[in-house]
């Protein structure tokens, strides 16, 4: 091997100095490379290349440039997961599984990694980015998860506050997007009375979330949905159900109420039982968010766990029929409707999910729960009426014959969102009711909708 030693390399021509060809390798020793005065001009430890010295301005003249260095492309693909070097970049291929790069544990401004999607399969099985620490756009958490096809990552690391950015990232996507909490309470529609002396409707499933306040039939308060950006979430409020209209069918059931979006689990409340009928062998109450109460001598129907209660027995001496359950009590009468719940969620207390009366044959007007259930029908002279719209109550049982035979329809549900101003975001579908409770914002949705985050 030749070696050439001077003491100065000047440029023949020109001001521009070329150290090889197009394609060769030059080595640099580790040491120190100084100016005539004795300043450092490049020093080079181990494999860390420095140019000027501590508290040195380093100028590139214009028009002058940089040319190799920059990022190391690794040949090896990335099929598993592995833990990125500043100044690298990856082929990562998720043909066959996800994969999780973390970053170092520590970094410097400037540091770079890049990584592209080798096979376009991120849409299919994700890279998912562990930030070891540091603050990806600002954030310790969530961790960052790219899932385009085809996409080309660039992070820099911008110190301490926002940590790593992306430069590059081809959707341009916010990938620390941050949650928010949002309070609910959803209710289902209510059932429907039962015909000819039938029992009344059960209230529809009744689920909140909202200040330690309970859930139908004794249950705990719910945890807090945790809503992100941009995502649209699904608002869906249940009808109630219809009452029955002849002696060979129950009151329907209400339809269900749900929440549901990509990043949340579905909340459901389901739909309150039908009242059983007074004749033919349509007895029984149906089953629901409460039970609907039951005709004759039969057992009202089961509410569910954590949303309703079950609904009232019937009688056959003198001929009654069970009130449907409520939200809040179960109809333990023979015709009372079952008592809602109250929740001050939209700023005020307001009692829903009442169970509908059922039919009596001695007593006036047999009422309806409280918080909206229909009153059940009076023997020969007083006709049910139906659940409140927009409490999820249940439709009051039939009267004994003529036109009051007929069984009353149930309540429609209701879905309310509450959640900080700071993050409410105006974008509905709908027409929610829109207010305001200190510093929070409430969406009071009558009919189904939706709201991006």
């Amino acid at each position: 091997m030749s070696k050439i030693e001077v003491d100065t390399i000047a440029p023949q021509s020109g001001t521009t100095v070329t150290l090889g060809e197009a394609g060769d390798s030059i080595n640099v020793t580790p040491g120190t490379i100084k100016d005539s005065s004795g300043n450092i001009i490049i020093s080079k430890s181990g494999t860390t290349v420095t140019l000027g010295a501590s508290g040195d301005t380093v100028s590139v003249a214009s028009g002058a440039e940089f040319v190799g260095g920059g990022i190391q492309w690794q040949s090896t693909i990335k099929t598993a997961s592995f833990t990125a070097v500043a100044g690298e970049g990856y082929w990562i291929n998720t043909t066959s599984a996800a994969v999780t790069m973390t970053l170092p544990a520590s970094a410097s401004v400037g540091d770079t990694i890049e990584f592209v999607d080798y096979a376009r399969q991120w849409g299919t099985n994700a890279v998912t980015v562990n930030q070891n620490s540091l603050n990806f756009q600002g954030y310790t958490s969530p961790n960052p998860v790219y899932d385009v096809n085809g996409q080309h990552v660039r992070i820099v690391y911008s110190g301490a506050t926002q940590g790593w950015i992306p430069t590059v990232d081809d959707d341009v996507t916010f990938e620390t997007s941050q949650t928010y909490t949002v309070d609910f309470l959803a209710i289902a529609g209510g059932g429907g009375g039962g015909f000819d002396r039938g029992g009344g409707g059960g209230a529809g499933g009744y689920r909140n979330s909202y200040a330690s306040e309970t859930s139908g039939g004794g249950g705990s308060s719910e945890t807090a949905l945790e809503l992100s950006p941009g995502i649209t979430y699904t608002i869906t409020v249940g009808n109630g159900g219809s009452g029955a209209p002849n002696n060979v069918s129950k009151g329907t059931s209400g339809s269900d109420s749900s929440i549901s979006g990509s990043d949340i689990t579905t909340v459901t409340s389901s739909g309150g039982g039908g009242g059983g009928t007074g004749a033919s062998a349509v007895q029984v109450g149906l089953d629901g968010g409460s039970g609907g109460g039951s005709a004759s001598a039969y057992t009202g129907g089961n509410g569910t766990v954590g949303q309703g209660t079950d609904g009232g027995d019937g009688g056959s001496s003198p001929t009654r029929a069970g009130g449907g359950g409520g939200a809040g009590f179960t109809a333990t009468s023979l015709y009372n409707g079952g008592d809602g719940l109250s929740s001050s969620i939209d700023g005020s207390v307001t009692t829903r999910g009442g169970g509908g009366g059922g039919h009596n044959t001695s007593v006036s007007t047999p009422p309806g729960g409280s918080g909206g259930g229909g009153n059940g029908g009076l023997d020969l002279s007083i006709s049910p009426t139906n659940g409140t719209a927009n409490t999820g109550s249940g439709g009051g049982g039939g009267a004994g014959s003529g036109g009051q035979d007929v069984g009353a329809n149930g309540g429609s549900g209701i879905v309310i969102l509450r959640m900080p101003t700071a993050n409410y975001t105006g974008t509905t579908t709908g027409s929610p009711t829109v207010t305001t409770d200190g510093s929070d914002t409430i969406l009071t949705f009558n009919a189904s909708g939706s709201y991006t985050g």
